[in-house]
């Protein structure tokens, strides 16, 4: 069959068979190109301009599979490089110049998958009315709608479509293998294509033209909404969140840890779901907080909460931007409403340049990645100087936006200026002409610049938020101390150990057989807090902590307290029981009078040790300074209040 190729080059015939591979096709592509070819550049498509295809992602595809067929026109676009270049995509190695978001397996979110394998149609029952079918039947009236369907969405007040929704609604609807083989995603991008893909003059900020200078931006509300609501597990979760900024009045950030779930709330919907909050080292104002990105142990915490039996990530961020009322403290200014701002310039910017940072995998992007899931959530006052979550994401057009550094906060908070364009050298910014819409006082819509500055609102996808009606956390304790909260809570390894001395007593083998016992120690054990800490202290190797996390979070621990064999038979685990045991008060011996009568109490046993360590002490006459430890008995010389082995104090 005849295949006809139109490129930068000019147009060619090729001779193929349905069945020959598309690595065939490739060759000639080369072969007829005017320079040399950058491989891992190569796109096709069945049109002039979008729904371009890496040829890296059809490796072992025939064209009969890809729906070509005699006297089709492909679209072919690629980049020049020199001729050391390997020419051969289809069989680079994994190490090679590709771009790993362009590699053939994009590994998608659970959720994705969950979509993927359903139809996503909305059912609906037999019209009395005008359904004339029997039971069995269907017909227009009470056939399933499309899960982007315009009138449902009008009548359940659903603001914007959901991601896979989004998807279905600009799929291509043909059946044929070619149209299924393109990704109907493309990611926004308002930078200028370096090199020029024409090659007729210097790349900017040398030179510039019109296929490689983007296209002019008309801001519009986004239709589609990566992440569709916002549910923290319990409430516990916010209010000790919030502790830290009730006991200092400094505001507070925290990254929430969770994952994503289907929302059947919206046709096709997705939540995510915060099952903890990781609070990273930051500098509280009152007005503001001053946060290091990337953020310290960033790596340490994406890997551990991938270690829970179900794999949690990073999906999004909470802060607080509170301000107690000067006539009564229990109460908040009311900032952030319709005639001031809802989310602030530099808030909107932060949160792009967030999303920027976690791209979302999806098969249906031709770049392997497309827009992003982290959520923004802030504690903020109510009307009636109450503590309420607001949630939000950035569109698409505002990361586009933020990552071609065209925008920056303004002094008024609910407005976004446009940067001016630079053509140095060392921070060369094109900046294309920028229009948004709106309804002037007579009704009519009305196109204006953008330039200098335009409304935050034109950035913004809100997202719901909530609470479950029947909360299962993942997490059962919340007992263990926050981090990084310096002088407001301390996590401290003696805490641990007293907390095991307080629920089993002097733990020991035969004390952890007792299923109450067991079960207490479970709970105590499923700490988000409590487990991050750990992984720092060195009690437990990278192993243990895993085994421990994937226990703590399993869904059978209150249910089945044998769960906890596991995390009992490793080194960490014992480790934390021999600590514990030497730890604890040691207990009264049976020659000591313990009883003084029905009118005394029992005295402990901390004190006899005090009183034989004085003695000691006395005896040794010219030398006062000694100080027999009375956990370990070790002779300290010197006058400090803990023991120089066993570090417990001294009195």
């Amino acid at each position: 069959m005849l295949i006809r190729i139109r490129s930068k080059d000019g147009n060619s015939r090729f001779q193929l068979e349905p069945s020959d591979d598309i690595r065939l096709l490739v060759e000639k592509i080369i072969q007829t190109a005017s320079k040399n070819v950058d491989p891992a550049s190569i796109t096709i498509s069945n049109q002039p301009r979008g729904n371009e295809t890496l040829v890296t992602r059809l490796t072992g595809r025939n064209l009969q599979s890809l729906g070509l067929k005699h006297g089709d026109l492909v679209f072919v676009s690629y980049q020049d490089l020199p001729a050391s270049t390997p020419s051969d995509p289809l069989s680079a190695p994994a190490n090679s110049h590709t771009h790993p978001s362009k590699q053939n397996i994009v590994q998608e979110d659970p959720v994705d998958t969950y979509w993927r394998s359903r139809d996503g149609k909305i059912p609906r029952g037999r019209d009395s009315r005008f359904c004339k079918h029997a039971s069995n039947g269907m017909c227009d009236y009470c056939m399933p709608l499309e899960p982007y369907d315009a009138a449902y969405q009008a009548e359940h007040s659903i603001k914007h479509l959901s991601c896979h929704a989004y998807i279905r609604k600009i799929s291509p609807k043909s059946s044929s293998a070619a149209a299924q083989a393109l990704p109907p995603l493309s990611p926004t991008s308002y930078k200028v294509r370096v090199p020029c893909p024409s090659g007729n003059h210097p790349s900017w900020p040398s030179g510039i033209c019109t296929a490689c200078q983007p296209s002019a931006i008309t801001l519009q509300s986004q239709s589609f909404r990566m992440v569709d609501h916002l549910e923290f597990a319990t409430h516990t979760i916010v209010e000790r969140f919030l502790q830290a900024w009730r006991a200092t009045g400094l505001q507070r950030l925290g990254w929430l840890i969770g994952r994503y779930e289907p929302y059947n709330e919206v046709p096709m919907g997705i939540k995510a779901v915060v099952e903890a909050i990781y609070e990273p080292p930051q500098e509280g104002e009152l007005d503001g907080l001053t946060l290091g990105i990337p953020w310290e142990d960033e790596q340490r915490i994406r890997e551990l909460a991938k270690s829970a039996s179900t794999p949690l990530s990073i999906v999004g961020y909470i802060f607080t931007d509170l301000d107690p009322t000067p006539d009564d403290r229990t109460k908040n200014v009311y900032k952030r409403h319709v005639q001031s701002y809802f989310v602030s310039s530099l808030e909107a910017i932060f949160s792009a340049t967030i999303q920027n940072a976690n791209p979302t995998p999806s098969r249906s992007s031709s770049s392997g990645t497309f827009g992003s899931r982290m959520i923004t959530a802030i504690l903020t006052a109510t009307e009636d100087g109450q503590v309420d979550v607001s949630a939000w994401q950035v569109s698409e057009q505002a990361c586009a936006m933020a990552a071609a550094d065209m925008i920056e906060a303004s002094v008024e908070p609910g407005i976004v200026r446009v940067k001016e364009e630079d053509r140095s050298q060392d921070s060369a910014r094109y900046v294309p002409d920028v229009f948004y819409r709106y309804k002037n006082e007579y009704g009519f819509e009305v196109k204006k610049s953008a330039k200098p500055c335009f409304p935050v609102e034109y950035l913004l996808v809100n997202v719901t938020h909530g609470f479950p009606q029947a909360p299962n956390p993942m997490f059962q304790s919340t007992e263990f101390a926050i981090e990084n909260r310096p002088g407001l809570e301390d996590q401290q390894v003696q805490s641990i150990l007293s907390s095991l001395n307080r629920l089993v007593g002097t733990p020991s083998s035969e004390d952890m057989r007792d299923g109450t016992k067991r079960l207490e120690v479970a709970k105590w054990l499923s700490d988000w807090h409590l487990i991050a800490f750990l992984e720092t202290t060195q009690l437990l190797s990278p192993d243990d902590t895993k085994i421990l996390m994937r226990t703590a979070t399993s869904p059978r621990l209150l249910e089945d307290p044998s769960v906890l064999e596991a995390f009992m038979k490793t080194e960490g685990w014992q480790t934390l029981i021999t600590f514990a045991r030497e730890s604890a008060p040691a207990r009264p011996t049976s020659s000591a009078p313990t009883d003084l009568g029905p009118t005394h109490d029992k005295i402990p046993q901390d004190i006899f040790d005090q009183i034989a360590a004085d003695d000691a002490s006395q005896n040794r006459g010219s030398n006062s300074r000694i100080r027999i430890c009375p956990h370990c008995t070790f002779e300290n010389d010197h006058g400090g209040h803990d023991c120089e082995v066993c570090g417990l104090p001294l009195g």
